[in-house]
This record gives C-alpha cells, structure tokens and sequence, in this order.
C-alpha cells in the first residue's frame, strides 16, 4: 500500500450514506469518489447490500459506505437490507444524511433521521438541480429544524455543490493511515460488481414489477468467462427477463459487456426460487 511520506500527516475515516429509499445516495457517493463504485436506476431499493467507495487525495482518505433506502420492510429481504443500512452507522466518523429535494422534507425523512444522532451528522439536499433558487432555499429551511452540524445543497447528477461537501468531509477527518491501497475506488469484490452491473442492467430494462424479484449473482469465473446467474420468483418472471426469442437478456448482455474489459465473454443463465425474498434462508444464500 503506498502512503504520503511519513512527514506529511494524513487524515481517513469513514462516512455512512444514509436516506430513504431513491433519494439519490449511490449517484452522490459515485459523483463524490469520481467514479462508477455504485449501481444506480431509478427504482427504489436499488442498494441491497453496504458498497464502499473510496476516494483518495495526497493527504485524505474518504470512504464512503453507500447504504440501502430505509423503509417499512414487508419481506425478509426488506428486513435484511433495513439491518444493513442501521448497521452501516455504527463506527463511522460521519452519517449524511441525503434528502430528495424534489420530494420535499417528510416522515420518512424525520424517521430516519431519528436512527442516530442528528445532531453530529450532515444533511445533504439532493436533487437541487431540478428546483428554482426559492425552493431550494424553502427545503433548506424544512430540513433546518433537524439541527444537524451542517446542511449542504447538491446535485449528484451535475456535480453542484460537490466539490464543496467533499472539502468539508475531508477537514472532519480524523488523523489516521489509508485503509486502502491509493488505487482502490471500491471494495467491492470482482465478482459481485459484474453481479450487480448485471442487476442495474436488467432494472434499466425490464417490467417494472419486476425490481424487488430479481437477485443477480456470478457462479463461475474462470477469465474471460464470467456466468451470471438470475433469480426470480416466478415461472412468468423468467419469461420477462429473457424477453421474446431472448431479447431482453440479449440487451442486458451487451449493456454489461460494454462496462468490463474488453475480451470477456459474459453468460447469463435466468432460474426460478420461487418466492425467494420472503424467505430468510433464501436471501442469505443469495449473499444479502
């Protein structure tokens, strides 16, 4: 791993991603690290599991742990990624807490931020792009009755407001070594990020219904081969994934390909669990 010379202190902590679902904390942890570390789509609960993105300067290092959305879990899978999202709060040096602009400060909002203490964390408002100086200004004023240590408007998509949360993330830091190597963006294993590339893919294209009832995961790696197994629930489930004369798995295929090295040659295989995210075993298999 290399470090700043041994006369240049250096700072690195931790920074938990946290909001309710769809607010846009994978699109800011990517625009925050300046690269692809998350998967994004415009369904909720995109984030299942806790991905860290990793951004290193000369003299910082930040890792952000992009969360799952808080909800009203209905399922076990729904309880799993709630747990995950809590837990990812527990031994970081921030909680940020991001808040969808366009939707307006809520419950759901109010209920999350009860989760931990406020009082510490930052609140990031999101989506700033999309709204006029006056209703950003108004959602500023909604989110101020949380007393957090610090608010800050932003833009994941256009990068507004980006540079300036970063450099304040950074002087919160507390003085430490790397936890990663400097070339790290993400810890996430090879093999679970061509999984969810595969995911992100197949929520960009298929059913709406479809989102909570697919899980993605690689079975076979031996390079450039890489098999990718899709799970649904139902026997129609799997028809709508593989698309008429195999259309849509055709697209999803391509989509990912153009995302890894050139070379790979990518295999997707659909199975049917029949109702597997209702049941406890089934998610933890599946790595959730």
């Amino acid at each position: 791993m290399h470090q700043p010379d041994a006369d240049s202190p250096t700072r690195s902590g931790f920074v938990a991603v946290v909001g309710r679902p769809n607010v846009g904390k994978s699109t800011l942890v990517n625009a925050m690290c300046g690269t692809k570390v998350s998967i994004v789509s415009d369904k909720p609960q995109t984030t299942r599991t806790r991905v860290r993105g990793v951004l290193t300067r000369p003299d910082v290092q930040l890792v952000f742990v992009d969360t799952p959305g808080l909800h009203k879990p209905v399922t076990a899978l729904g309880e799993r990624v709630n747990a995950t999202a809590l837990d990812s709060m527990d031994d970081v040096d921030v909680v940020m807490l991001v808040v969808d602009a366009t939707a307006g400060y809520g419950r759901g909002d109010a209920w999350v931020a009860s989760r931990f203490d406020v009082s510490r964390a930052l609140v990031v408002v999101n989506k700033i792009d999309r709204l006029s100086k006056d209703q950003v200004f108004a959602q500023l004023a909604a989110v101020a009755e949380l007393g957090a240590e610090g608010y800050f408007p932003v833009s994941a998509r256009t990068g507004e407001g980006i540079g300036a949360l970063v450099e304040h993330l950074a002087a919160r830091m507390p003085d430490g070594p790397w936890f990663f190597p400097d070339d790290t963006v993400r810890d996430l294993p090879e093999e679970e990020w061509v999984a969810e590339l595969v995911r992100e893919q197949l929520l960009a294209v298929t059913h709406d219904e479809l989102p909570y009832s697919i899980a993605t995961r690689v079975t076979e790696w031996e390079w450039p081969r890489i098999r990718c197994e899709i799970v649904v629930e139902r026997e129609s489930q799997k028809g709508m994934v593989i698309g008429k004369k195999g259309a849509v798995l055709k697209e999803v295929g391509i989509r990912v390909r153009r995302q890894l090295p050139d070379g790979v040659y990518l295999e997707l295989h659909v199975k049917v669990d029949k109702d597997w995210q209702r049941r406890p075993d089934r998610v933890e298999r599946l790595g959730y």
